[in-house]
């Protein structure tokens, strides 16, 4: 669910850190391919989201990541299926 600082607030009694300043909470979502990824944090830049660093290509996983407006980060992953072990 996302909210609006003034609603988010009816929920908590805690104050609402500034995500510019400190890491609140970093979200990890997967992706069907690496394209998508790339696909997902251009949408996010274009809609006046920031990139905080390069992609990353670890072979077997890759992932970009992005910051909303608000400062949250936002990780976007692929992994290759093969790789997550089962055991």
């Amino acid at each position: 669910m996302l909210l609006t600082e003034a609603k988010f607030k009816t929920f908590t009694p805690k104050e609402i850190c500034d995500a510019t300043k400190c890491t609140e909470v970093l979200v990890c979502l997967t992706s069907e391919s690496r394209e998508k990824v790339d696909e997902r944090v251009s949408k996010a830049v274009a809609a006046s989201g920031t990139t905080y660093n390069e992609p990353q290509d670890h072979g077997f996983m890759y992932g970009h990541g992005f910051q909303d407006l608000d400062g949250h980060i936002w990780e976007i992953i692929f992994m290759e299926s093969g790789a997550i072990n089962q055991g």
